[in-house]
């Protein structure tokens, strides 16, 4: 079982630990802020270049999809924003945010093996979240950028977890964990995964192997309120997801969808 919420450790994180990465990753830690893309967002737009990382002890204002709003408590878990300045075209974009969450999924696999991604933009263990990614396309004067931000759930007890349905490295196993280490590590699989956005067909393929929601029946919800049932077959070429639904087969693009959840 997990200590209890005051006896786990808040160490925080040494800058030390992160001087050894490869060009151009480069790490700035902040005391606290209130998000950690709008901090990236705002160093992108006064010229960072690709590779920084601006990772925060404190995120008091950290924003899901749909500008969900929730806090994370100081020296628990990973709150951190890459700004990415990719040479593709638009509609390849579409690829980031599963990049980063299969990338996310090779860095804790070997501590967690039953991880495994929900589309678009979440890490599971079981039902329930572990980490989920935000990016955002902002225009900068050196060009559009990609801010991709993580949160990842590490040393939280239950008591610190803000639903029922969140879990951490901590409750699944029972130990606390250097949280540099793990920031280390995931940007290493980061940067070595980075190619595969030129290699989309290779990258579908990988992480449909990965991804819990292929091969299951889910309700898609959409802005309007109406909601589409049906198998998840594959992804698209744009990392869309392509569902039989008995009448046909339907597409849902990330950007386009309110909710995707196992059909009841």
């Amino acid at each position: 079982m997990p200590m209890s919420d005051a006896s786990a450790p808040r160490p925080a994180l040494d800058p030390e630990q992160f001087l050894t990465l490869p060009a151009p990753l480069h790490v700035e830690i902040v005391e606290e802020t209130g998000s950690t893309n709008a901090l990236a967002a705002e160093r992108a737009r006064a010229g960072a270049p690709e590779g920084l990382v601006v990772v925060a002890e404190h995120q008091t204002a950290g924003r899901g999809r749909l500008d969900r709003v929730w806090e994370a408590r100081p020296g628990l878990g990973l709150t951190f924003s890459i700004v990415l300045r990719p040479d593709l075209p638009i509609t390849a974009w579409t690829w980031i945010p599963l990049l980063t969450g299969y990338a996310l999924h090779a860095a804790l696999a070997d501590r967690i093996p039953e991880v495994m991604l929900k589309w678009p933009n979440d890490v599971l263990v079981g039902d329930h979240k572990i980490s989920g990614i935000l990016v955002e396309r902002i225009e900068t004067p050196e060009g559009p950028a990609a801010i991709i931000g993580v949160g990842l759930n590490v040393n939280q007890g239950l008591d610190d977890l803000p639903t029922e349905t969140a879990t951490s490295l901590r409750v699944e196993l029972g130990e606390t964990f250097d949280r540099g280490d793990l920031l280390v590590q995931f940007l290493g699989s980061f940067r070595a995964l980075l190619p595969l956005l030129e290699q989309p067909d290779v990258l579908r393929a990988a992480y449909v192997d990965v991804c819990s929601t292929v091969g299951r029946t889910v309700d898609v919800h959409l802005p309007g309120g109406e909601t589409v049932r049906g198998e998840v077959l594959d992804l698209d070429q744009y990392g869309a997801l392509v569902l039989s639904t008995g009448e046909g087969t339907f597409t849902a693009h990330a950007g386009d969808v309110v909710h995707v959840r196992p059909a009841t």
